[in-house]
């Protein structure tokens, strides 16, 4: 008997931890919150959930408690009509909206501090102003912002002479107080030059990579690493040379830990060939020059684990993508890519079409006349019926790569799903969010014609467990994992689709 009771008095109190593991808090949708709405999720900000929705000249902030019930809706009055774009650096009790808007013909880029009850704390205050020539609704401001937040910087890029482009940098520290602003020319010795994407580390340094191709729509031959100090004038150009491999497109990503500027890209032996593996090279900040580089092939056991039911093993990775770069303290890091295409009828797949496209990081892509803008695929502006009607997305299996200090791969290991949409891929992919100790992924899962919330994760050795489906799901909502944000140590904020009805999850772990 006393056995029994002490088995009891266990399991009741195991129970209430299980029962806590996993729980998930929806928001009511409300009649404005139809699917065509664009919305960004800001994050927790003084203790409540702030998400920005636009649809057409309607701007509002929703404001959610810990529980997801709507506890203020504001409406962002002073925004301007001709919105073109709105960014966000979010902290923990206040967050920035910068916004750009067109009058007469002139660009302005504004920005406003605002709290985690919707409320101005400074501004409007404009930051910069553009002449145009004519109405248009591309952005020509960018924001980026380093890991520690303590530096933002907003740029542009004038191409009105194709073999001289000019940035103008505004560097800003986390009180938005002003440091240093520079114009600065770029030569553009090739024209089917890309480049890769833009960041700016803890020190405020400008980073970039320009590429040099071969051809239009081709693999890039050239690459060279751009970088301007914080408080510099002048960019500094150093080549990164590629012995006779092919790149495809080049990730970029700061280690501000180790100091380190890490570029990684699937390569290829020969033009348009198969993808033979991946080019990783580390750029040290202090010795100014490559510490680290290496050309990973992938061996047949991972080409077989990684390939889709529609390739073999030698053509497995010439459909995944780079979708992350995550750094490690011990100088090494992470690359996880994914498996990506699309069918449509009358026309192929064609992964230099989605890369080199007009929505991809060509310079010479013709959006704003003397301006480029690198606002590219995926986001949260252009998610509907992006390539059209006619269009079948597929999103399928996970490879994750670790590497050392040495650009040496440690281990690598395929993480398996598989997903299609018609028409969208709003509800495919996945998003990450990390525990310390493992990188975890959370992704639709079709299982009888439903999509349930699926996870899986990978620890530092490489191990994936796959975790049972989520519990508590309500089968009416149909979530967006790439779209959902991570905003505490086991806290992610997911929007979904409600009966035709945009709304929110907050999913604690």
């Amino acid at each position: 008997m006393r056995q029994i009771r002490s088995a009891i008095f266990m399991f009741l109190l195991v129970l209430p931890i299980a029962l806590c593991a996993q729980r998930i808090r929806y928001s009511e949708p409300t009649k404005d919150d139809f699917r065509q709405v664009n919305f960004e999720v800001i994050g927790k900000v003084g203790g409540n959930i702030v998400i920005y929705k636009n649809y057409k000249s309607k701007n509002d902030l929703s404001i959610f408690d810990g529980d997801m019930k709507l506890a203020n809706k504001i409406n962002l009055e002073f925004l301007p009509d001709k919105l073109i774009n709105v960014d966000f650096v979010p902290y923990n009790d206040f967050f920035y909206m910068i916004y750009q808007y067109e009058k007469r013909n002139i660009v302005y880029c504004n920005v406003v501090k605002m709290d985690g009850e919707g409320q101005k704390l400074v501004g409007p205050v404009e930051i910069d102003t553009t002449q145009i020539g004519g109405s248009s609704d591309n952005k020509i401001y960018s924001t980026i912002f380093s890991e520690n937040k303590q530096r933002i910087m907003v740029f542009k890029i004038n191409k009105r002479n194709e073999k001289n482009y000019f940035f103008t940098t505004l560097l800003y520290n986390d009180k938005m107080e002003f440091i240093k602003k520079s114009r600065l020319p770029v030569t553009m010795k090739q024209r089917d030059a890309v480049f890769s994407d833009f960041i700016v580390d803890n020190d405020g340094d400008f980073i970039f990579a320009k590429c040099g191709r071969t051809g239009s729509r081709d693999n890039i031959s050239h690459v060279d690493l751009v970088q301007k100090p914080a408080m510099a004038d002048s960019f500094s150009v150093n080549n990164i040379p590629l012995t006779t491999n092919f790149l495809d497109e080049v990730k970029i990503k700061a280690d501000n830990i180790n100091r380190n500027i890490l570029l990684s890209s699937l390569y290829f032996k020969q033009k348009r060939g198969n993808v033979e593996g991946m080019y990783i090279a580390i750029w040290n900040k202090d010795a100014n020059k490559i510490t680290a580089e290496s050309y990973n092939v992938f061996n047949d056991d991972l080409k077989e684990n990684a390939r889709s039911e529609n390739t073999t093993a030698k053509t497995a990775f010439n459909d995944y993508f780079i979708r992350q770069v995550l750094p490690k303290k011990d100088g090494g890091f992470l690359v996880v890519s994914e498996l990506y295409f699309t069918s449509s009828r009358g026309s192929n797949w064609n992964r230099y079409d989605y890369l080199y496209s007009p929505y991809g990081f060509s310079p010479y892509s013709s959006y704003y006349n003397s301006y480029w803008s690198p606002y590219g695929y995926g986001s949260p502006w252009n998610r509907w019926n992006y390539y059209g009607n006619s269009t079948r997305y597929y999103s399928e299996n996970i490879a994750v790569f670790s590497f050392d200090s040495d650009a040496s791969i440690q281990w690598s290991n395929v993480l398996h799903k598989s997903q299609f949409d018609d028409n969208s891929d709003n509800s495919l992919s996945y998003m990450i969010y990390n525990t310390g100790g493992e990188i975890n992924f959370l992704y639709n899962q079709q299982e009888r014609r439903v999509k349930l919330l699926s996870e899986q994760s990978v620890n530092g050795n490489g191990d994936v467990k796959r975790s049972p489906t989520l519990k508590n799901l309500d089968k009416d909502y149909e979530f967006l994992p790439k779209y959902g944000k991570q905003v505490g140590a086991r806290q992610v904020v997911m929007p979904c689709m409600y009966r035709n009805y945009i709304c929110f999850a907050k999913i604690d772990f």
